[in-house]
């Protein structure tokens, strides 16, 4: 998956660079591919890959993370 992930992202940016660079008819296209590319493939790829395992309700600002928050904060001045 990590390398599905960074061969994907450097063809996103490689059909941006060349759709600035290359003077083409369809210079235009390359960008749009390269940026939908980016933000419709590989940022929710990468965004399921990093959070897959992880408990949304530990990143939550709830009561009990409130407190705990709270507590490591007193203990570190102590």
């Amino acid at each position: 998956m990590k390398y599905l992930i960074t061969i994907l992202t450097i063809a996103a940016f490689t059909s941006i660079l060349l759709g600035f660079f290359l003077e083409v008819d369809y210079a235009q296209k390359l960008i749009g591919f390269g940026v939908t590319g980016l933000f419709l493939v590989v940022f929710p790829i990468f965004s399921y890959y990093r959070w897959k395992d992880k408990d949304p309700k530990d990143y939550m600002l709830t009561k009990e993370n409130l407190e705990k928050m709270n507590a490591s904060q007193r203990d570190k001045k102590s």
